[in-house]
């Protein structure tokens, strides 16, 4: 006998209401809801921020120009590495009133020279750092280069040293300092007028102390004794200052110079810039947007490796030298390296040692900072 299943069988429809195709879905919870828009907001941010990361990254490399000094100065007769460890940096301000450049102090000079040039010595551990300046108008004996164009730029004796870089260009600067010294110089940076101002204005300023007035000659910068915040266009003008302070000189001015790059380390190390990173941001936009450098040095992952590695260096520990000068013989207006004391200050350097006091003499000296 077959049993009658017909009122116990159940379809799958029977069994799930809510698959069933004439029956709606019970709506689903606000809470479910609420934490599916969160995941996908979350995920746009992500995205957003993955993209923003990205487009500064690139924004901030496509800042740096770079220039590949074994190709524009090749590796032969070039000064050996002595202690591997340590640094050596050739930074120069050029004076180019090209793009920027040229509202800012003076803009109708035409051409370009290194306006300022420091070799930075970081020794081994980077705990200290020595900053060389060499006076612009230092007569020099030029090596010869290639110029940008790969054309060949004959040597030249007593030559003004700032006239190097107008002439051939940044490599041939970097050749002819490792020409002075017999120092390997392992990078270099350039800043113009406006990546300068910049670098300022997104510090906020940077303040300086004169003992004694400025007195605005000849177009320069007016300040009373005293301390200051300068803005980028005053601070321009400060480091480029020659007449109405001290004695009116050029070695005057490296004086100043040297005064306000500690005074901007300094403060870039009050800010702790690496610890907040919008301001990272807007310093790093500002430094490279007019920014110059060997082609080992031109990326933001370089930079960033090379300022992490020098965060250490204390500005208050900072020996700022001038080249030991002389005034010429032939032309008072001109100055030419002294020696001894050079040999004993770039063997010093080369050698990653104390610099003795012996070797910062120089006949022709600077007026002390105010």
């Amino acid at each position: 006998m077959t049993a009658d299943t017909s009122a116990t069988t159940k379809t799958v429809e029977d069994a799930d209401p809510a698959s069933r195709p004439d029956t709606p879905r019970p709506p689903r919870s606000r809470a479910r809801r609420i934490r599916r828009g969160l995941a996908w907001t979350a995920a746009g941010l992500v995205l957003v921020a993955a993209g923003g990361g990205w487009w500064a990254y690139e924004h901030l490399n496509g800042n740096i120009d770079s220039v590949d000094l074994d190709q524009a100065i090749g590796t032969d007769n070039r000064p050996a590495k002595v202690v591997a460890d340590a640094q050596n940096i050739l930074v120069l301000g050029s004076d180019s009133r090209a793009g920027a450049n040229g509202d800012l102090d003076h803009g109708d000079v035409s051409g370009a020279r290194s306006d300022t040039a420091m070799l930075v010595h970081l020794p081994k551990g980077r705990a200290r750092a020595t900053a060389v300046s060499i006076p612009r108008d230092t007569l020099i004996t030029r090596p010869e280069c290639k110029d940008a164009d790969g054309e060949t730029v004959a040597g030249a004796q007593r030559v003004m040293f700032n006239s190097v870089y107008a002439l051939a260009g940044p490599a041939c600067v970097v050749k002819t300092v490792e020409q002075m010294s017999g120092i390997r110089v392992d990078h270099f940076v350039e800043v113009d007028f406006a990546g300068f101002k910049g670098l300022v204005d997104a510090l906020g300023g940077v303040t300086v102390t004169l003992d004694k007035p400025m007195k605005g000659s000849k177009g320069g910068l007016k300040l009373d004794a005293g301390t200051h915040r300068l803005n980028g266009t005053d601070s321009l003008k400060f480091v480029r200052t020659r007449y109405g302070y001290g004695d009116g000189s050029d070695l005057g001015r490296i004086g100043l110079q040297q005064q306000f790059m500690l005074a901007m380390l300094s403060e870039i190390k009050k800010q702790d810039a690496f610890g907040n990173p919008a301001r990272l941001y807007r310093l790093a936009d500002a430094a490279t947007k007019s920014l110059t450098t060997d082609k080992e040095l031109a990326s933001l992952t370089a930079l960033s490796d090379f300022a992490r590695s020098v965060k250490g260096v204390d500005p208050g520990t900072m020996e700022t030298i001038m080249l030991p000068v002389d005034y010429d013989k032939v032309d008072r207006n001109r100055v030419v390296v002294a020696e001894p004391q050079a040999t004993g200050l770039w063997e010093a350097l080369r050698n990653d040692e104390k610099v003795p006091a012996s070797a910062k003499d120089s006949p022709a000296k600077a007026p002390a900072k105010g």
